[in-house]
């Protein structure tokens, strides 16, 4: 059965608008509530990031999960991995986060983690949306009896508890003592947790945006929005720099020289420091958007390496399929299982800060082992919703099939359909950056004509 409101990263929409509205959440968290009490579930734990509409939503919540009779242990701004650990260290059932992780502020969502730190099952969420569908048509909304009604509570040591977790991770022998790093908290749920974190494990920390309004959460800044973290690398003259988005779970880095370091690059400075050490198993995984360049850096290695569909979701699954640990894609969501249960932008950035400390020079070199390839993107847009109908025509079948062996070994096609609008993603990369773009181009025309 396909599900009408959760998607792949739980519920998410623009505020004021169903379904991120107070009456949607308090009905949701009834109608989760219920379900989960018929699992034994009797407490939830609830995180938000900082925008604006987490109060209200985070009110709303907890009066559905009450009226279902599920105490409520509140931890306010806290990151989404956070969430996933404190759930599971303070024994409750089930976790909730308010956030959209790296939108603007006018958007918001509310998704769910078991126990274990892992999101719900299938059957979980499907149980969940017809209760929420009744409870929406006014035909089922019932409170259990008052002296069953849940209790809420507030948790004060959080964020210190999450902050001596993810010191946990870092090697008890080694120290950022002597590093000078710019920390780049998005004005979100980590301004108060990530800038602890490095200074307490001995780094000089110059902390920017980690000032949070409720409105500027991922505004011009974080791992959606590089140049202020460039500009502040160089001018503090840092050893390099850290960027998360909204919630916390996407991390990027620049290096001293202001240069870019990404998720491809991450999952490539991880690896192969792993297999330097003796201590990596299986491969990793990428998703399809992840750069060519990482594929061949690997195979240089003898790393396999996989791909799954473009989501962290869908790189979970295929690590949990194949039974490796380290994945991830090039925005920054990068997932190491042997570490936590979900995507965590200041875990990976202390796996990669170690991996650097360990090589005995800088963020820059660990990462030239991997040459990234040119990648051109084209995005066609439709007259009509007929995407997967163009993609399958004979047409394009040809002018992708002519690319590909213009392309050989040194490059790769992906054509994606949008998700959200009538569009279709034309990508192609290769080592010459003409050659990707005059077959993107070649392969787009194909697109649009097909689409008359």
């Amino acid at each position: 059965m396909s599900r009408k409101y959760f998607g792949t990263d739980g519920v998410r929409g623009k505020v004021g608008e169903f379904p991120i509205t107070p009456d949607f959440a308090m009905k949701l968290g009834w109608a989760a509530g219920t379900v989960l009490a018929s699992s034994g579930t009797k407490e939830v734990l609830i995180g938000k990031d900082t925008r604006i509409s987490g109060y209200m939503l985070e009110t709303a919540m907890e009066a559905g999960l009450s009226a279902a009779g599920i105490d409520v242990a509140l931890v306010g701004p806290m990151p989404t991995p956070a969430v996933a650990y404190l759930t599971s260290t303070f024994r409750a059932d089930a976790g909730v986060v308010i956030s959209a992780s790296h939108n603007p502020y006018y958007d918001n969502g509310i998704k769910f983690f078991s126990n274990s730190g892992t999101k719900l099952n299938d059957k979980q969420e499907l149980e969940i949306e017809a209760l929420l569908e009744q409870a929406l048509n006014h035909t089922a909304m019932q409170c259990v009896p008052s002296a069953e009604l849940g209790k809420v509570r507030r948790i004060n040591d959080a964020a210190g508890r999450y902050i001596e977790f993810c010191k946990g991770v870092f090697a008890n022998d080694l120290s950022l003592s002597g590093l000078k790093i710019v920390v780049d908290s998005a004005n979100g749920a980590a301004y108060h947790i990530a800038p602890n974190v490095y200074r307490e494990l001995g780094a000089e920390v110059i902390s920017i945006n980690d000032k949070p309004d409720g409105l500027n959460i991922n505004e011009h800044c974080g791992a959606t929005s590089l140049d202020s973290l460039q500009t502040a690398v160089m001018v503090h003259e840092a050893d390099l720099g850290i960027a998360l988005d909204g919630d916390a779970d996407r991390v990027m880095f620049v290096d001293h020289n202001g240069h870019v370091v990404d998720g491809d690059q991450i999952l490539f400075i991880l690896a192969s420091a792993g297999k330097a050490s003796g201590s990596f198993e299986g491969g990793v995984v990428g998703t399809l958007m992840s750069n060519l360049g990482l594929e061949l850096a690997l195979k240089a290695l003898d790393i396999p390496f996989v791909r799954a569909k473009v989501g962290d979701r869908y790189v979970v699954e295929q690590l949990k399929e194949t039974g490796w640990k380290l994945g991830g894609e090039g925005s920054g969501h990068i997932l190491d299982l042997n570490h936590a249960s979900t995507g965590d932008g200041i875990v990976a950035s202390l796996l990669v800060l170690q991996a650097v400390l360990k090589a005995q020079t800088s963020l820059a070199e660990v990462a030239s082992g991997m040459k990234k390839l040119p990648q051109v993107l084209i995005n066609v847009r439709l007259t009509q919703n007929n995407a997967d109908q163009i993609i399958e025509s004979q047409s394009v079948k040809r002018a992708v099939a002519e690319s590909e062996e213009i392309l050989a070994e040194n490059g790769r096609v992906l054509l994606r359909k949008s998700g959200t609008e009538p569009l279709i993603r034309v990508m192609v990369e290769s080592t010459d950056v003409e050659m990707s773009q005059q077959q993107a181009e070649a392969i787009a025309q194909a697109v649009s004509t097909a689409g008359v």
